[in-house]
């Protein structure tokens, strides 16, 4: 009898963490971000989720004002490593491309940057609004361009790194 009870727990315990999660699997999310470090531009982000683990995001930005025109693009992976009743938390890893015009003393010159991340991050649904999640990212990356390359740090707070629409 103890080995059915030890059993029945174990088992209970084991598939509560997946069967309260939020599962995303086989669905697209489209909404906005705001996470290159070489431009301040806010960007247009797509994440699909293949299975329950894994996602895959994409996020572009363009802004074609006049001798200050910015162009971003960023490409990432994520991997769900835990997961609450309404949170997902994430580690994963990005990539991004952006060009930006500066103001030199021989006039407005174009400046392209790549990006390069590894992140930490959380996605937050609030109870029964399981296809609106507001995500919120922290980790360390690598900038390098024509202005030569920079390390920094990622924290975003909860707006500044997305707003996502489940479908």
């Amino acid at each position: 009898m103890k080995h059915l009870v030890f059993f029945l727990v174990a088992a209970i315990l084991s598939t509560s963490n997946t069967a309260q999660a939020v599962d995303l699997t086989n669905r697209l999310g489209l909404g906005f971000s705001q996470q290159m470090g070489a431009v301040d531009i806010p960007m247009i982000t797509a994440h699909y989720f293949p299975n329950q683990r894994f996602a895959v995001s994409g996020a572009i930005g363009i802004d074609t004002k006049r001798d200050d025109s910015k162009f971003g693009a960023l490409l990432k992976v994520r991997r769900m490593v835990f997961m609450e009743n309404q949170m997902n938390f994430y580690m994963g890893a990005a990539t991004g491309f952006s060009t930006h015009e500066e103001l030199e003393t021989t006039g407005y010159e174009d400046k392209s940057n790549f990006e390069f991340s590894a992140l930490l991050g959380a996605e937050f649904f609030f109870t029964g609004l399981d296809s609106l999640a507001f995500t919120f990212e922290t980790g360390i990356g690598i900038i390098t361009g024509d202005g030569g390359s920079r390390f920094r740090t990622i924290g975003d707070d909860l707006f500044s790194a997305g707003i996502i629409f489940y479908f």
